[in-house]
């Protein structure tokens, strides 16, 4: 048997020949709860029976299911002997019928990586809860069925479990006789469906609107979460965003919500931000806030729920055939998400977090040895779980806002009304969704597909400009280019602004022109005879997905004067291409830090603010010269703690600004401010250091040696919950000990006993940035052990440690040798571990140039 790493010509194969007919799925979960001690794995019953049809009768095929043990199978009432049939991934089938019934009972594991059925034990209650995620492919995990998406079919599913609980699924439910029973589903994919157990705590509402033709439509609404975060859960600003997308999707889809009630799950431990789950999408419950938070970060749970909404047309009335169109969902959820976000809520400036945050995600994924075309080439499971990446999502939008702005809204959301009607609870691919969009606006939808769709790599725009004698502009002109290994040249329809100061010397447009960019160089004719500019901003108003670039002029402008660029959007921009060129070794890491300790201050937009701390850090920590680090690390601690005193007491700025100043403190000074913070000997005004914030400044505290074990186990006692747990393991692993590395190492590399959530922490406090010398050995016993780690562990696990795990502080020659012997060596891996690795090496490779950019700004200097 080829094991659980479906291939895609299995899955052609496996379509040709069934149609499924629905499927009846009976859990008992009572088994969740007990004694936690016990040999091998906690087990809980699954009793499927799936009624399906085959073309070919006598043809032979196969189930999935992956689990500890199966009890009984029987095919059309001929009972099967287990042993002979399952492999611990797929169940044989031969001679099959035209009609068949397939009944499956086996014995699943509970998982505690966050793949297929989650047990979480609540360290706070003793409370255990229970939820499903199974993106790609792990319902297989949980029931026996045909594990992939154009195999669809209707699901019924029963539920046994614990007295006091309540359980929840796709369709709406009721407790009968001790078992609770869900209403059949629609037609969906397996890898939608959903189960959610435990004693959680559930807040209802209702969402009512008249439709077009006078029918009354009422949708249940429901929010949940684990009872020791009740006291935080704000359903209320939950369910407003909610019914703020209804209303939105139902103006401009046409398409009532088809899925009943709309339940909405915070759970513990998830992997993901959260999951289209029809009826039931499930969230990771960081979502819910335990402390205070600036806006930025009730925008992006915003942003997150009504991305999920998308979803509810956009992958789940309308599914890819196979993971290569996993952009008709993804992307499409992703600009939806931010376009719902602007047109209906309170978070109207989305779009410039979408500039700013999503594709700067988008332009590092494009840019890496393993980027592909938004039409991906997905082999099999192993490529899809990967490919859920910056391109299938951020790139995948920022082309779908460029196609709206090519073929017009209007143009644009009918295509998707005919689309919905037309392949309502079907499979498409990319044709069928070009077909309706070429209806709708006359365009020709195959260049732009070839261009945007089937193409990899990201192109650089930068202006031309020539003055005449006078000082007016005689020609401006845009260069496009794009880099040797993907060369394609794109068309782009863009926006190219021009900036000079005005009244108190604010940057201010004062000339626009939208021209579409075709080639290598396009003449800019309406922008003739214009004043001079002394700013040049390309793609302004983000219509395009490109690289900006600046002449010498414009780069000297925003030198001296960023902070005074006025339009949010604009400086927005302005900040990703600075970012772009020092990820591009084009500027010195030094001054992009520069920039950001003079302007970043002034920044209004909080989300742009938390943006450029984690770019600062992160060009502090891999692409500034050695030599000049510790300088540039004071320089920002000073400029942190500086901007905290001064900011507005009380506001989200100055929340901002300290854990900006934790997350780069420098000195035993610096420690010793946040020790007083702490215990209350040192005051800011208006900085209220609740529990959440409390842990920020505990793991440098840690990684320094102050915050010792007993003072971690005190803040546990403090905040004894699972939240608490999860800060306590971050800061153990970061303290500066031989020892404590070595065991945090052999808690995540050589045991398995660490839920995915307690991994996740103790690789974060693991690799520490001031502990490059104690981290050094550990280089090359990464090399030595990720083989095995991703042959013995789920793929998640596997993507945790060799992602997180890579010696990236071991920013040498000597390390980038290592990972090319490795690849070198390694040329059978597995395709996507060499995947990890290549993206990891890239890095590295990346940041070395830029060391070498600044160490050349040092040698002018």
């Amino acid at each position: 048997m080829p094991g659980e790493n479906l291939s895609r010509d299995e899955a052609r194969e496996r379509a040709a020949l069934l149609s499924v007919d629905g499927y009846e799925v009976s859990l008992d979960v009572r088994s969740a709860v007990g004694d936690e001690g016990g040999a091998g794995p906690r087990t809980f019953r699954s009793v499927t029976t799936i009624r399906f049809r085959c073309n070919e009768p006598g043809a032979s095929s196969f189930a999935d299911l992956i689990a500890p043990s199966v009890t009984a199978v029987s095919l059309n009432g001929r009972d099967l002997d287990p042993s002979e049939i399952f492999d611990g991934s797929r169940i044989q089938l031969e001679d099959l019928a035209a009609d068949n019934e397939l009944v499956v009972d086996g014995q699943c594991a509970y998982s505690r990586t966050g793949e297929g059925l989650h047990r979480f034990v609540d360290p706070e209650d003793g409370e255990v809860y229970l939820y499903t995620q199974y993106e790609p492919a792990d319902s297989r995990r949980v029931f026996a069925n045909f594990e992939q998406p154009d195999l669809k079919a209707p699901f019924r599913f029963e539920v046994r479990a614990p007295e006091g609980w309540t359980v929840w699924s796709n369709g709406a439910g009721e407790r009968v006789d001790g078992i609770w029973r869900f209403a059949e589903t629609k037609p969906i994919s397996t890898y939608i469906t959903c189960v959610v157990a435990g004693p959680y705590h559930y807040v209802t509402d209702e969402y009512e609107r008249v439709l077009e033709d006078g029918t009354r439509l009422r949708i249940p609404l429901g929010a949940l979460c684990r009872k020791g975060l009740a006291p935080y859960f704000d359903a209320d600003d939950v369910f407003l965003v909610t019914k703020q997308g209804l209303d939105f999707f139902h103006d401009h889809v046409d398409y009532p919500y088809p899925f009943g009630k709309y339940d909405q799950a915070f759970v513990p431990e998830y992997n993901l931000g959260a999951m289209e789950n029809p009826g039931l999408v499930t969230f990771r419950e960081e979502f819910i806030f335990r402390g205070k938070v600036t806006r930025a970060s009730y925008e992006n749970r915003a942003n997150v729920i009504l991305h999920e909404m998308a979803h509810m047309w956009f992958g789940d009335l309308v599914t890819m055939q196979w993971w290569d169109d996993l952009w008709l969902k993804e992307s499409f959820a992703d600009f939806m998400g931010a376009f719902s976000l602007v047109g209906a809520t309170r978070f109207t400036d989305g779009w410039i977090t979408f500039a700013n945050r999503r594709k700067a995600w988008a332009y590092r994924a494009d840019q890496l040895p393993s980027t592909h075309p938004i039409t991906a080439d997905i082999r099999d499971l192993q490529d899809a779980k990967l490919n859920f990446d910056g391109i299938t999502y951020a790139k995948g939008a920022s082309v779908l806002k460029q196609l709206v702005a090519y073929v017009g809204q209007d143009a644009f959301l009918e295509g998707a009304r005919r689309y919905f009607k037309r392949h309502a609870y079907g499979n498409t691919r990319l044709g069928d969704l070009l077909a309706v969009l070429e209806e709708t606006s006359g365009r020709d939808m195959a260049a732009w597909s070839r261009s945007w769709l089937q193409t990899a790599g990201v192109n650089s725009l930068t202006p031309q400009v020539l003055l005449s004698p006078d000082g007016r502009v005689d020609e401006l002109a845009v260069v496009q280019e794009a880099p040797e290994s993907h060369p394609e040249l794109r068309p782009h329809r863009v926006a190219v602004g021009l900036y000079r100061r005005g009244a108190g010397g604010a940057l201010e447009r004062y000339a626009r022109a939208e021209i579409d960019v075709e080639g290598a160089r396009t003449v800019v004719g309406e922008l003739a005879g214009a004043d001079a500019p002394e700013l040049v901003l390309v793609n302004d108003d983000d219509l395009t997905y490109c690289k900006i670039r600046f002449e010498e002029t414009s780069l000297a402008t925003l030198r001296d004067g960023l902070g005074e660029v006025t339009d949010p959007l604009a400086r927005a921009l302005c900040w990703s291409a600075l970012w772009n060129m020092t990820r591009d070794a084009l500027l010195p890491a030094r001054d992009f830090v520069d920039l950001v300790l003079r302007f970043a201050g002034r920044e209004s937009d909080i989300g742009v603010l938390q943006m450029l701390h984690a770019w600062t850090r992160s060009a502090l920590v891999h692409y500034a010269a050695p030599q000049w680090r510790p300088v540039g690390e004071r320089l920002v601690a000073d400029g942190a703690l500086r901007e905290l005193r001064a900011a507005e007491p009380g506001s989200e700025h100055q929340l901002a600004w300290a854990r900006c100043f934790a997350a780069v403190r420098s000195g035993a000074e610096d420690l010793a401010v946040l020790r007083g913070l702490l215990e209350g000997t040192e005051k800011i005004d208006g900085l209220d250091v609740d529990q959440e914030l409390r842990w920020t400044f505990l793991e440098p505290l840690a990684a320094h040696g102050v915050a010792d074990e007993g003072v971690l186990a005190a803040e546990l006692a403090r905040d004894d919950t699972a939240s608490g747990k999860r800060h306590q393991v971050r800061c153990l692993a970061a303290r500066p000990s031989a020892a404590v590395k070595a065991q945090a190492w052999a808690q995540v590399v050589e045991g398995d006993r660490l839920s995915n959530a307690l991994v996740e922490s103790t690789i974060s406090g693991f690799t520490q940035t001031s502990q490059r010398e104690l981290l050094a050995p550990y280089a090359q016993k990464y090399f030595a052990a990720i083989e095995r780690v991703w042959s013995e562990r789920s793929i998640q696990i596997g993507m945790d440690v060799v992602r997180g795990l890579f010696p990236a502080l071991q920013d040498s020659p000597a390390t980038l040798a290592a990972t090319d012997a490795w690849l070198s060596t390694h040329a059978d891996a597995a395709p996507a571990l060499r995947r990890l690795v290549l993206e990891a090496r890239d890095d590295l490779a990346r940041a070395l140039r830029g060391q070498a950019c600044d160490a050349e700004a040092t040698a002018r200097s």
